[in-house]
């Protein structure tokens, strides 16, 4: 768009006829339509008219060569618009400067729309349409200048850089757990499951990853900050990603992209592809995108030559916690360490001998600050490694105005051939024991036999085993698939009235493979090995009374002794397959059925079902017999919903410079699962003086349980504990958990009040100020042992009826399946402001501008109440484990853009705070951080490239734990790539 203007008929093209792109501009109705026609006449060019949804073209022959922007200059004389060809051969009619994204009235580039096109918008702060309509609920949009900003490899990563989201991926990374190759959205810190995504305003299979998105065809990503289950549905608790692609995109586009860290490590390469053009007289429309992404991760000092930057906890003589970094096992080393006996502290060196344990500068009983030791943390990946393959395509055509047919289609495939999750670390502490092993294990040499022979028949031994398998310890292998397709119809009814209609379907495949797992029942008969007396070879023990045993002995003395033989009997891999399934419909109707004193009322009517199913496939018998600890439940399950909404827009006021409007919505949902349940909002928008929007919302959501939650597989495990009934006598129990088929849908009421300012004496300027209160009840979680007997004692019979006893009143068994006992509540505010300045005002070139941006979010708190305790966790920054959310984030950024040249600076601030406010840390306070990113761009004729620094300054970690994803672990880290557009 070039215009920012209001019209009855609306120009959608003039260009030369050997054009094939038309470009569509906005201009008035009235005496210019006649002007343009009779210069369409006179130079030979096209001219396209949309007038109240009916489309008309008139064409002349070329008639000679007539300057177009002379004529037009000539024509628009007088009525404060002007001529300005584009690069495609277009002549665009503009006036003024396209003003920053900021409302439901503008476009992703920042140029606002003309009303006539506002009728085909649906912003997804509401399901209604209409022209310079602010919804109360805020709706930040994310355009392209802002999605280019750091130069993101996902539109995922982009959104997580964001104040209102906390990240669930590192700042320059994606992410250090097993879910790798994975980006959700997690708006207000309430867990990405109580943000919805959707694409095109569709929920689609694997929503919970934006990775799953081709980031070239994205217009604009509309990010609604607050409860909107009643226009959209179960899931929108915390707000909706509403990720929109650019279905008018025409041309081809093909580009490339790399990357690498300061350190030599981190390289990612990429690139992407993208193509769209009309046809049968721009009726039809097709388009089509392909990218690709590898990206090599970045791994921690498995190699012993790097220093662990991770933080972690020590405990001091006095039971406090000390923050250091480099903490290492003291029980536990790579070739094994002996912990008890006369050699206790000694280390076996790969050749089977022994070398003293070098302890760092603080240790006790289980770790070491320093020292030669080594920890899990040395082998976490920093950033995980994996590829990304996606696909899209779309096909639209306009039967006429009453009917236009879509379809899209799309493949992603995510995988990693394969990285260490960690060592699998066997320690002889206090709570684990490590491995008792006798003083004659003959993997043992003469010498240590000698010197063991005179203590304890088997001393307590501690293992890291990073040395299993080509990947050494646990290795995580995955790779997931997502099949999509949809449908859909839309149109005019006449009057006013539109419509819609989509079917969608979708299918992602899991494959998930976890390789050098303990085999719980094979691993202690490798391990017990003896001399056979018969032929002096050594043996596993049973194999004396089973000579057909499969069973190898392994030797763990010294890295890489142990066989192949015995790695294969003594350890293994488990391959599970998960398929979920997404079948969605919906239809919906809009429009304005009458009109009061100060304005048309517009209503918003609509049915959505959705069936979705998930199930588990064990590929191998040990999974399915339960002999490794690493494996995912049995998980099979399916539900429906069937669902009905309304919304309305009622205008009460429209004077000069005055206009009040109130806005309300309900939906109904019925689940297969657990019944019927109401959802709604009512808010309104009040401005005043054309300049100042005051808006409030008050909103029912609900976000149902997942699949997960409802059908996973109960699973058993032991232990002991303090019954205070008893006098905290210590009993044995068994505990079951998994899901709970009975679960309820959570339910929130969030409450939202502020306002825009845009003043008229400063053209581009807006700010924004939102408060935000959720309160979330019936919070699906589970409860340890020990608390829910605790609160049982307590009063809380809710958790009494989980408990069984025996007739002597024994504890027998704990039920602690998943359950609706958690609260959360949270409290923030969040801040906005943007400006746009053409530089022509100040005398400099025409198509040159000054974007400002700057955006920040402070959480006064986010009170966790997990049925038993309750605790707030604003503020809490360091920890990687539960709610982590920096009390203050912001980002602030500076752009240069014209036609030549762009250029991007960029702040992004996260605030300091606790570690972990639930520990007793002597050091818990973490220094906040603020990193600056650099980016440039060069464009001659078709041809872009474009270069990033992120932390432009090398900012070092904060004392934290890189998978807190808070803090950017990598450090200074280029980026670059080139774009051709035709």
């Amino acid at each position: 768009m070039a215009a920012a203007l209001a019209c009855g008929v609306c120009v959608a093209a003039i260009a030369a006829p050997a054009q094939a792109q038309l470009r569509e501009y906005r201009v008035p109705a009235g005496s210019l339509k006649s002007a343009l026609d009779a210069y369409a006449r006179q130079s030979g060019l096209q001219v396209i008219y949309k007038v109240d949804d009916v489309r008309r073209a008139r064409s002349a022959g070329a008639r000679g060569a007539v300057s177009a922007e002379a004529a037009l200059a000539a024509i628009l004389a007088g009525t404060g618009f002007k001529a300005q060809r584009q690069s495609s051969g277009a002549i665009a009619i503009v006036q003024g400067a396209p003003v920053a994204a900021a409302s439901s009235g503008e476009d992703a580039d920042g140029t606002a729309l003309a009303d006539s096109e506002k009728a085909d918008i649906v912003i997804t702060g509401s399901r209604i349409a209409r022209a310079g309509f602010d919804a109360p609920t805020p709706t930040t949009v994310i355009n392209p200048a802002d999605l280019r900003l750091g130069n993101p490899v996902s539109v995922g990563q982009a959104l997580n850089e964001l104040p209102q989201f906390r990240a669930t991926i590192s700042p320059s990374t994606t992410g250090a757990n097993a879910s790798s190759g994975r980006a959700a959205a997690d708006l207000r810190g309430l867990d990405d499951v109580r943000t919805l995504t959707l694409l095109n305003g569709h929920r689609f299979v694997g929503s919970d990853d934006l990775n799953s998105i081709p980031q070239s065809l994205i217009k604009r990503v509309e990010v609604v900050t607050g409860g909107a289950s009643a226009a959209w549905g179960s899931g929108a608790v915390a707000g909706v990603v509403n990720v929109i692609l650019d279905d008018r995109l025409e041309g081809l586009s093909v580009g490339a992209r790399t990357g690498i860290s300061s350190r030599g490590d981190g390289a990612r390469h990429g690139a992407e592809i993208s193509w769209g053009t009309r046809f049968a007289g721009g009726r039809g429309h097709v388009m089509a995108a392909g990218e690709y992404l590898h990206d090599a991760g970045i791994f921690g000092r498995n190699d012993g030559s790097r220093p662990n930057l991770d933080a972690n906890t020590f405990t001091l003589p006095n039971g406090q916690l000390l923050l250091a970094r480099d903490v290492n096992f003291v029980d536990a080393a790579p070739g094994g360490i002996i912990r008890s006996g006369a050699l206790a502290g000694q280390v076996f060196n790969p050749d089977g001998s022994l070398s003293p344990f070098i302890p760092g500068s603080q240790s006790n009983s289980t770790t070491t600050i320093g020292g030669n030791g080594r920890s899990t943390s040395d082998y976490y990946p920093v950033s995980a490694p994996y590829e990304r393959l996606n696909l899209f395509a779309r096909a639209s055509f306009e039967l006429s105005d009453a009917a236009k047919l879509w379809v899209d289609a799309s493949w992603t495939r995510i995988w990693t051939d394969g990285y260490q999750m960690f060592p699998e670390a066997f320690r002889a502490s206090a709570t684990s024991g490590g491995f008792a092993i006798s003083r004659d294990n003959p993997f043992l040499s003469p010498a240590l036999r000698a010197q063991l022979a005179s203590g304890p028949a088997t001393f307590r031994f501690g293992r890291i085993f990073d040395d299993i398998g080509p990947a050494g310890g646990v290795s995580y292998r995955y790779q997931r698939d997502a099949v999509e397709g949809a449908v859909g119809i839309e149109g005019s009814l006449g009057g006013g009235w539109r419509y819609s209609a989509s079917y969608d379907h979708g299918e992602l495949r899991n494959e998930q493979y976890t390789y050098n797992q303990r085999n719980l029942l094979t691993f202690n008969n490798a391990l017990d090995a003896v001399r056979n007396p018969a032929t002096d070879q050594i043996v596993c023990r049973i194999a004396l009374t089973d000579p057909n045993t499969p069973c190898r002995p392994l030797n763990l003395f010294g890295r890489g002794n142990a066989s192949p033989e015995a790695i294969a009997y003594a350890f293994g891999g488990s391959k599970v397959i998960q398929t979920t399934k997404l079948d969605a419909a919906s239809a919906a109707l809009r429009g304005d059925p009458f009109s009061t004193w100060a304005g048309p009322v517009s209503i918003a009517l609509g049915v959505d079902w959705r069936r979705e199913e998930m199930t588990t496939d064990y590929r191998d018998p040990l999974t399915n017999a339960g002999a490794f600890l690493y494996s995912i439940g049995a998980l099979n399950g399916s539900f429906t919903v069937k669902e009905a909404f309304g919304e309305v827009v009622l205008p009460l006021l429209k004077v000069k410079g005055a206009a009040l409007e109130l806005n309300g919505a309900a939906r109904y949902s019925d689940y297969s699962t657990s019944g019927g349940i109401w959802t709604w909002k009512a808010g309104g928008t009040l401005r005043l003086f054309d300049d100042l929007l005051l808006r409030t919302v008050y909103s029912r959501d609900i976000r149902s349980p997942s699949i997960t939650e409802l059908y996973t597989g109960v699973s058993t495990s032991t232990g002991t504990i303090a019954d205070p009934f008893r006098n905290n006598v210590s009993v044995s129990y068994i505990r079951y958990t998994g899901g709970n088929p009975d679960l309820k849908p959570e339910t929130a009421n969030t409450l939202t009040i502020g306002g825009s300012y845009s003043p008229s004496f400063a053209p581009g300027f807006r700010i924004s100020a939102d408060y935000y209160r959720i309160d979330i009840a019936d919070v699906i979680g589970t409860v340890g042992a020990q608390d829910l007997l605790t609160q049982c004692f307590n009063g809380n019979t809710a958790l009494c009826a989980l408990i069984a006893r025996d007739a002597a009143g024994n504890i027998t068994t704990f039920y602690s399946t998943r359950q609706n006992l958690a609260a959360y509540k949270t409290r923030g505010l969040d801040l906005e402001a943007s400006y746009v300045l053409p530089l022509e005002r100040l005398g400099g070139a025409s198509d040159a501008s000054i974007r400002i941006r700057a955006l920040a979010t402070h959480v006064f708190k986010l009170q966790i109440n997990d049925g038993v305790n309750v605790y707030d966790r604003a503020g809490d920054v360091g920890d990687s484990v539960g709610f982590t959310t920096p009390k203050w984030k912001a980002s602030a950024s500076i752009g240069y853009e014209d036609s030549r040249l762009g250029a991007d600076l960029r702040l992004r601030y996260v605030d300091g705070g606790l570690f972990n406010s639930l520990l007793n840390i002597a050091n818990n306070r973490i220094a906040s951080r603020t990193y600056v990113d650099l980016g440039l761009r060069a464009t001659l004729e078709r041809f872009t490239i474009f270069a990033n620094v992120n932390n432009l300054f090398d900012r070092a970690p904060a004392l934290a734990s890189y998978r807190s994803n808070n803090y950017d672990p990598v450090g200074r880290y280029f980026s670059g790539g080139v774009k051709l557009k035709f």
